[in-house]
């Protein structure tokens, strides 16, 4: 550690109250902001931003960017260490030259990161949408290790390393465009993390290893799925390569993608059986396939936690229709129709709203899950009638919304963009019963009434927080509950739930 060297000092509140004089080139981390950056002040007031450092702890830093208000620096020192600082488990995470940029977290006990997403989630809401939540439901936590089902991976040979080049498979290095040189990754299924070393021998010996950017990873139930990106149509002999991995390792499923997603397909799909890739939902007996390029939540062990939680607090009846907005393939829209009177999925994509109506057909026909690593079946599993439209809920209308008709309860899960021309078409509509705003209005949006309870999944709290303010300030709701989903544990990304109730 640097010692004290300076005469300059400044005084520092310690943890317990108690006055301490530290040098000047010392600062005191006050906090940690969502981008896992420890926020301190220097003497003349200006924020410091420092990569690694910790919430009271007491460290020097290296600015290497700077602004009139504000700078940024890559930790240099610890004097004094957060008791919340542990050991990263993996050997790439760091602040060292070809750290892996996955995560951003790790060196923060994994309570204290929940900890940091809840104060994300609580700031968000009173900051940007002038709302607090009535009570802060309990996070829900799953496994810290082991849990991306879901990755993206870039794949490079580079001629430079060795003797005959090399090639790296793996996220980009902090701050950088380059692959990191990553060997093992702990943040993936351990059976998935083991391939990493054999996938780089096997694309270094193919002839496209020089055109082959990415593999796209997605993990099922009993499958693992790897898109090969491939830039120039693959050799006999690669194909061949790919068909004796997958012998080896048999739970690997290959597809191939010459050119966009729409070209994605599996590569052997006309020889033998070809398992599903899919992932259950044992609390509700359901199954759901899926293609490796459609959404599906990174980590099935919160998903699972997840869909219940959001279904416990919608507590929909049998009487009731609901409606699930931003339905997908059907995560919840299927769950939900075991429970409800009628379930309407709308989505804005056509491929989706077609996936997620054959889940749907045959959930209802097979009536539960059998899957080799989840032998369960749910023979008396009673689907309601369900049904799935496309809209363009980016631009939705209050008089497109009345269209769909009545329901008691809504659940919304929008991608990170939010949900604000919904919101603001029930606004409108909401707006209408008192104070008409839509000339001529039709019979649907005359009759129109709003739902009682929304229950909103968030993958963004700035855009949650946004969307919370329109329906509490505007709408007439009542925030009753929030809470965060670690859904990916030593990254910055913060999942959240919120209850929103009507009276």
């Amino acid at each position: 550690m640097r010692k004290n060297r300076s005469k300059n000092t400044t005084e520092n509140s310690s943890e317990t109250g108690e006055s301490q004089k530290y040098p000047t080139e010392w600062l005191k981390v006050e906090s940690l902001d969502i981008d896992a950056q420890g926020v301190a002040h220097k003497v003349d007031g200006k924020v410091v931003f420092i990569d690694g450092a910790l919430p009271f702890e007491v460290v020097s830093c290296n600015v290497n960017r700077k602004k009139d208000n504000w700078e940024k620096a890559p930790l240099l020192d610890i004097k004094r260490e957060s008791p919340q600082r542990v050991t990263p488990a993996c050997p790439h995470f760091g602040l060292h030259s070809g750290a892996c940029g996955g995560c951003k977290m790790q060196h923060l006990h994994v309570a204290a990161q929940v900890a940091v997403k809840q104060r994300a989630l609580e700031d968000g809401l009173w900051h940007l949408g002038k709302i607090k939540a009535h009570s802060i439901l309990r996070p829900i936590e799953g496994p810290a290790w082991g849990y991306r089902y879901r990755a993206r991976i870039s794949v490079k040979f580079v001629r430079k390393k060795g003797e005959n080049g090399q090639v790296l498979i793996g996220f980009h290095e902090r701050k950088s465009r380059y692959v990191a040189d990553m060997q093992v990754c702990p943040v993936l299924p351990k059976h998935v993390s083991d391939l990493l070393m054999p996938l780089r021998d096997l694309i270094a010996n193919m002839d496209a290893k020089e055109t082959i950017p990415q593999l796209e990873l997605a993990v099922g139930d009993d499958v693992v799925a790897m898109v090969v990106r491939h830039m120039e149509a693959l050799s006999a002999g690669d194909m061949d390569k790919l068909r004796a991995f997958a012998q080896v390792h048999t739970f690997v499923q290959w597809w191939l993608q010459p050119k966009g997603l729409d070209t994605v397909h599996l590569m052997d799909s006309d020889i033998g059986k070809v398992s599903t890739l899919s992932y259950a939902l044992p609390q509700f007996g359901i199954t759901m396939p899926f293609k490796p390029t459609d959404f599906t939540q990174v980590n099935p062990h919160i998903n699972q936690v997840l869909v219940a939680r959001a279904l416990r607090l919608l507590d929909v009846q049998k009487s009731e229709r609901v409606i699930d907005w931003f339905c997908g393939l059907g995560n919840f829209t299927l769950p939900l129709a075991t429970q409800a009177r009628e379930v309407l999925g709308v989505e804005g994509a056509e491929e989706l709203v077609a996936r997620s109506n054959e889940n749907y057909e045959l959930n209802k026909a097979v009536g539960g899950i059998n899957t080799a690593k989840t032998a369960i079946h749910f023979a008396a599993t009673q689907f309601a009638k369900t049904r799935f439209v496309v809209r363009n809920l980016f631009e939705i209308t209050g008089s497109v919304l009345a269209e769909d008709g009545n329901a008691e309860k809504w659940l919304m899960d929008p991608p990170r963009e939010g949900a604000f021309a919904l919101v603001k078409a029930l606004v409108e509509l909401v707006t209408q019963a008192t104070n008409p705003t839509i000339a001529n209005p039709s019979d649907a949006v005359q009759n129109w009434q709003a739902p009682k309870r929304i229950v909103y999944v968030s993958c963004n709290p700035a855009t949650l927080a946004r969307d919370a303010g329109l329906l509490v300030n505007e709408a007439g709701y009542t925030c009753t509950a929030a809470g965060v989903v670690n859904m990916f544990p030593h990254t910055a990304h913060v999942e959240s739930i919120a209850v929103f109730e009507r009276n």
